[in-house]
């Protein structure tokens, strides 16, 4: 069953909205009805039909002055703030650059920090609502990742301080996605038969799609009571290493 949404009037920014998750969500927004801006460093082809992109380093907050700033000069309003710019390289703590981690740390959790907070008072005069895109690694052992780990981890308890501290007038809710299929899966994982053997260990049976992930936000962007949530949008889980150890498939 389909829900259908009814966005018309409302203004919707995204950060990192040009490609993957933020492309899906933005679209979703969209067809909703919403008006929809999107920011990046720098505009991708795959931009959604009808959304208008702002270029801006959200890390910067300067530009995220600006950024907000265009929003309320053009729109005069702005209702939804998708806080999803995000991601990491692979990059183990041991032997890399320090100034690489901290800024993996700024874009993930101090970026959407900047955000919200900038564009707090329209929200507020608005009944708004923030929703951040958080992560499984920021509530479970990122190896490999950890900055980004403990950014979004940092990311989820940010979403439910900002929702008691801004109550009633913004809620602040976190869908926390697991493994997801986006247009970089099939070389992240190598190739279709990689994203079929991950998709393999979810229970659900696939990982994650922008459509998935969108139609979370616009449940808990829409007007109501739910504040401070975190959304697990895992498809069940990871189903652990053990299982299949235990199982005999282990080797």
């Amino acid at each position: 069953m389909r829900i259908s949404y009814d966005y018309a009037g409302s203004v919707v920014l995204v950060t990192g909205g040009t490609k993957g998750l933020g492309a899906g969500i933005a679209g979703a927004f969209l067809a909703a009805g919403a008006q929809v801006v999107v920011c990046a460093r720098k505009e991708s082809r795959a931009l959604p039909e009808g959304a208008r992109f702002v270029a801006a380093d959200v890390r910067d907050p300067a530009e995220v002055d600006r950024l907000i700033g265009e929003i309320e000069e053009r729109h005069g309003r702005l209702d939804t703030v998708v806080n999803n710019a995000g991601g990491s390289p692979y990059a183990p703590l041991a032997g890399t650059s320090p100034r690489l981690h901290a800024r993996i740390v700024e874009l993930n959790l101090t970026a959407p920090m900047l955000v919200a907070q900038r564009a707090h008072p329209l929200l507020a005069a608005a009944g708004g609502s923030v929703v951040m895109i958080g992560s499984s690694s920021g509530a479970r052992p990122s190896p490999g990742t950890s900055a980004y780990g403990a950014a979004k981890a940092g990311l989820h308890h940010l979403a439910a301080c900002l929702a008691a501290e801004w109550a009633p007038r913004v809620r602040v809710n976190t869908v926390v996605v697991g493994l997801a299929e986006t247009e970089n899966a099939t070389g992240h994982y190598g190739g279709p038969e990689g994203v079929r053997r991950m998709g393999a260990t979810i229970p659900a049976g696939r990982m994650a799609l922008p459509g998935d992930v969108a139609g979370a936000c616009l449940w808990l962007a829409a007007p109501g009571y739910v504040t401070g949530a975190e959304i697990l949008l895992h498809g069940g889980g990871e189903i652990p290493a053990w299982r299949e150890i235990a199982s005999g498939h282990g080797g």
